[in-house]
């Protein structure tokens, strides 16, 4: 069985101004998957990792591709620690691959400054900003005054934080690397199947870990509870993989790039920022209230890196 699968910018963009035209078409970069989908990718990733087969990629216009490609049959039982910690690996590997590596400019190579620039400077940061957020009648009991300060301080830290990230050590990223897209086949969780490269990008090393931990806490199929855990088993498990593929990152310096990341790209977002559009928050005031725990979780693990 195959799939049919189209990638196109959308039309929208074409009726607001340049400059948030150009943000909203860098947020989905439509034309990395064809990209991925025509190199031989498939045929560099570490054992352990595999992609579906892509019969043809058609550039259907010059807004919009097409792909056929094979369908994949796969266990969408819930994760064991044991399963995530074995993804953890592969994605260390993915990441210091030589083999994948000069694969990893068929997409973004300014992932981190590419995201504050657009996603935050221009949404998050400002609803951060606004009171309106934290007098919300969800917002307010699990994002209280404290933790509300907390979220506040790292925003005014960001630029030396972000000047920090610019030191990390590089690797190659999946870029959305959460449990829905890393399939496992036939019952076997040591196999896993990618899916999804719209975000692949090089990136510092462990940006995978934090779509791969706080993926499912997002959507509330997993407590936040099970974060420290997951913390735990997961970082050793991709600093193997790097170490396995010749990437000698000092422990210390994975945690605190680990750290920073999850802050830019989940702690900072984690307050449900739709509400102040009138939209429903995700799930409910249960998944509000995870989302904050996952947020001090966030902060608690930037404290504990936290660089001299």
């Amino acid at each position: 069985m195959k799939v049919v699968q189209s990638w196109t910018r959308s039309p929208q963009f074409e009726h607001v101004p340049e400059s948030f035209r150009e943000i909203a078409a860098a947020s989905l970069p439509w034309r990395t998957e064809p990209s991925v989908y025509r190199s031989d990718l498939g045929d560099r990733l570490p054992d352990g990792l595999s992609m579906p087969r892509a019969y043809s990629v058609v550039d259907i216009d010059d807004l919009s591709a097409g792909l056929w490609l094979q369908f994949i049959g796969h266990d969408s039982s819930r994760w064991s620690v044991e399963t995530f910690v074995r993804a953890a690996y592969l994605l260390g590997r993915l990441a210091a691959s030589p083999t994948v590596h000069p694969l990893r400019t068929l997409g973004s190579t300014d992932v981190v400054r590419g995201y504050v620039r657009g996603r935050l400077d221009h949404q998050v940061l400002p609803i951060l900003r606004a009171e309106e957020l934290w007098a919300h009648p969800l917002v307010a009991p699990a994002f209280g005054p404290d933790l509300k300060n907390r979220i506040m301080e790292a925003v005014q830290a960001l630029p030396r934080l972000i000047e920090e990230l610019d030191r990390a050590p590089l690797g190659t990223a999946h870029g959305d690397a959460c449990p829905r897209n890393l399939l496992a086949t036939n019952g076997d969780r040591t196999r896993l199947v990618l899916i999804d490269f719209g975000f692949w990008c090089e990136a510092p090393v462990s940006f995978d870990l934090t779509q791969l931990m706080i993926g499912e806490i997002q959507t509330g199929a997993r407590p936040a509870s099970e974060l420290a855990q997951l913390e735990a088993a997961c970082l050793p498990a991709y600093h193997q993989g790097l170490i396995d593929e010749g990437c000698h990152v000092p422990l210390d310096t994975l945690r605190r790039t680990h750290a920073l990341l999850m802050l830019l790209f989940f702690g900072l977002s984690a307050v449900p920022l739709e509400v102040l559009f009138g939209l429903p928050a995700p799930g409910s005031a249960a998944v509000v209230r995870e989302r904050a725990r996952a947020a001090s979780f966030v902060l608690d693990l930037l404290d504990s890196t936290r660089s001299p």
